[in-house]
């Protein structure tokens, strides 16, 4: 009986037991069908899900922007490596043990507040990515991981890792500032090359992430970042800095000269190669450091601007812009970023007179043997026009009034040219028109200048010798570069290369001729013009002739809105060699600051300042006698620019007593100057022009130390401009300039 109930019990016991289990068998199937339809329908969503969650695996590798190099491969502006460092919360409390060494590390590496980390460490504790410092240094980062690795506490630093980012560094502080500019924080270009040619400076993102594989396995992988590619210009760095050098001398010497302020309130020069439209040097003054852009000690001296950005008339002071609000102080900045040389306008005044003479030439509107009868005003309508020369010249050719800068004859030009061929001819040579230079903030000209529909006989008149309408310097000095290069109208450029990071070239940009603007003929006659404006008995220009040289160009002189506010634009637009140009110069200084403003002296002294040191730099050869006291000004210069070198002023170390050292032997080899020498085809020496030196080729010795030194043609002048008229003041309606 009792074994029969058994019997019956484990029966009744597996046929429960295999229900049970045909239920779990079920309960089991049916939950892997449901995943394999999950994972059909929706698998891809959760494991995005599941990525997003993995913030600790998904990291951006940056790519470093592209590096600006000068013509020379000299760096501009480059890329270095930084780091952010960043706390993961959830990581570092995994122990307690580990925050306090982890916070001590963190304050004597960082000089990080640890309270503030404790916090935030308290309010976020599954953050995974907090910044708690920017930009560090390797050298930062090493004293950091020195800890780490310390035996006894290194093994509770946790939680800690860095991030890896570019800073943008400019070498040269504030060299080429106007071409360069300079990027934002988000690594984006403003201004110059770096927002031109962002696109081409910036490289893609790389990125380091975690994600699961069909086995649902956690896998990493990386996607390297490209860097951006690296631009050469044409810019030569060091005729930049000598350009830079005498804009900052200039500066320094008529600041604070009549009124509290700089020297002006823009001076510009832009030196560009005749035939190719490379810009060699671009610069203006003030100027700002690259690395600093936001110092405020640049501002000061600059003309003040109101809310609707036009000036008050007054001059920034320490105290004015400590009390500027956000609005004020970026609308100053801005006025200091911007590139003075393709940026603002004006009217140019004179040097536009070789463009008015060009078309009429190129038209055969004048063949340039006319004369014209100038007696210091030309009745124009109503108006009555001015001279600089109040009692007149008398008749004159058209070289004459070229040289001398006379208003009269242009208008007379301008007249026989007629209204419709001198517009024709303004668009020709680029006026109204951008150049389309590869920097960003050129300035469109179209409506500063006058069109065949509102242009009269009064307007034609002005125009003709550069006031009514308003230029740029690139446009002038482009434009003025196909006057005597034979007609060929380059686009101007300051990118000759794009290459990889490497080194390998991507592009070559090479110069492009845009149109011709005048014939070969008409283009030798305005050098011929232009010639006597510095070599002339009365020409303008005098005192832009560098020793040793011999120069073309033209001043300009123009009196600013409104008139009889007795303040002037004087500049000087000029080229060397002579007889084969191979550079143009221009400089323009905007209201000088000075009692007597409408004198071209204020530009043509830097053009002689720069173009002293420039073209022997260029290896173009002195061809006019030295005078003495030209002799003792480059012997002084050439000092200066000898004590200014590396280690000129450090003492030498003293010798063994008793001992002497042998002399050296003469030799300019300090500056090495000697190298730009023609060669002496009777003594097989290099001679120095105008003092008739020898030195030997190899070494740069002077082989014959006490030569005589040659006479020269006398100094030249200290001025080149006349007194300004005097008039009355029922005269000043329309006294124009030189």
């Amino acid at each position: 009986m009792k074994q029969g109930h058994a019997s019956k019990f484990k029966f009744w016991m597996q046929r429960k037991l295999m229900v049970l289990f045909l239920c779990v068998l079920a309960a089991f199937i049916a939950l892997s069908v449901r995943l394999i339809l999950i994972n059909k329908d929706k698998g891809n969503d959760y494991k995005k899900q599941v990525l997003s969650q993995l913030e600790y695996d998904s990291v951006t590798i940056p790519f470093k922007r592209g590096e600006i190099l000068d013509a020379n491969g000299t760096v501009l502006a480059i890329s270095n490596k930084v780091y952010n460092v960043i706390l993961d919360t959830k990581v570092l409390m995994d122990d307690e043990e580990n925050l306090e060494p982890t916070l001590n590390a963190l304050r004597t590496a960082f000089n990080i507040d640890t309270g503030k980390v404790r916090e935030y460490i308290a309010s976020h504790p599954n953050s995974s990515y907090y910044v708690l410092a920017k930009r560090l240094e390797y050298e930062q980062v090493e004293k950091f991981k020195a800890l780490q690795n310390d035996e006894e506490n290194g093994s509770h630093i946790k939680g800690i890792w860095f991030e890896d980012e570019y800073k943008r560094e400019y070498p040269n502080g504030t060299l080429a500032c106007d071409v360069i500019g300079f990027t934002t924080s988000d690594n984006a270009g403003q201004y110059g090359l770096e927002e031109y040619y962002n696109d081409i400076l910036c490289g893609t993102n790389g990125r380091k992430y975690g994600y699961l594989n069909d086995d649902s396995n956690l896998q990493r992988t990386t996607i390297p970042a490209i860097d951006g590619y690296n631009i050469q210009t044409t810019i030569d760095g060091n005729i930049q800095s000598i350009v830079e050098k005498h804009l900052l001398e200039f500066n320094e010497e008529y600041k604070d000269s009549v009124r509290e302020g700089n020297g002006a309130h823009n001076v510009g020069c832009i030196i560009m190669e005749v035939n190719t439209g490379n810009i060699l040097a671009m610069a203006s003054y003030p100027n700002y450091d690259l690395n600093d852009t936001r110092n405020t000690d640049n501002l000061i001296g600059m003309p003040e601007l109101d809310a609707e950005w036009k000036r008050t008339g007054e001059y920034l002071t320490a105290e004015k812009i400590r009390a500027m609000d956000d609005e004020a102080m970026y609308r100053h900045l801005d006025a200091l970023w911007k590139n003075f040389c393709i940026t603002d306008t004006y009217e140019p005044g004179s040097v536009s007179k070789p463009f008015t003479v060009a078309a009429a030439l190129e038209t055969g509107a004048i063949t340039g043997e006319e004369k014209f009868n100038c007696e210091g005003r030309l009745e124009v309508g109503d108006y009555k026009i001015k001279c600089h020369q109040i009692y007149g010249d008398g008749y004159i050719s058209v070289a004459e009034g070229i040289e001398r800068s006379c208003n009269v004859v242009l208008m007379h030009v301008a007249f026989k040219l007629g209204k419709d061929r001198f517009i024709d001819f303004q668009h020709l040579f680029g006026f109204g028109l951008k150049t389309n230079i590869d920097l960003a903030g050129e300035s469109r000209t179209a409506s500063l200048v006058y069109n065949k529909d509102n242009i009269r006989q009064t307007e034609l008149a002005t125009c003709s010798f550069g006031q009514g309408f308003n230029a740029s310097m690139i446009q002038v000095i482009t434009g003025f570069c196909s006057l005597i290069n034979g007609g060929y109208y380059y686009e101007p450029h300051v990118v000759s290369r794009i290459m990889t990071s490497d080194g390998a070239t991507v592009e070559n940009i090479t110069p492009r001729v845009l149109k011709q603007t005048v014939s070969q003929s008409t283009s030798d006659t305005i050098r011929e013009y232009c010639n006597m404006v510095v070599s002339g008995e009365k020409g303008t220009g005098k005192t832009a002739r560098p020793a040793g040289y011999m120069i073309g160009g033209k001043t300009g002189t123009a009196e600013t809105l409104p008139r009889g506010n007795k303040e002037y634009v004087v500049s000087f637009l000029g080229y060397a060699p002579i007889d084969n140009p191979e550079i143009a110069i221009y400089v323009v200084v905007d209201r000088p600051n000075a009692a007597q403003q409408d004198d071209a002296k204020y530009a043509t002294r830097i053009v002689r300042a720069v173009l002293t040191e420039v073209l022997p730099y260029l290896n173009i050869f002195m061809t006019e006698e030295l005078s003495e006291k030209e002799i003792e000004e480059l012997k002084e210069m050439q000092m200066q620019i000898t004590m200014q070198q590396p280690g000129a002023e450090e003492e030498g170390e003293e010798g063994d007593e008793g001992e002497e050292e042998e002399p050296e032997p003469e030799s300019n080899a300090d500056t090495e100057s000697w190298k730009t020498f023609p060669l002496d085809p009777e003594s097989g020496y290099l001679k120095e022009p105008g003092t008739g030196k020898l030195f030997d080729p190899e070494t740069g010795a002077s082989v014959n130390g006490d030569a005589l030194i040659t006479g020269g043609e006398g100094d030249v002048p200290v001025t080149g401009v006349g007194e300004p008229p005097k008039v009355s003041e029922e005269d000043q309606e329309d006294d124009f300039g030189i």
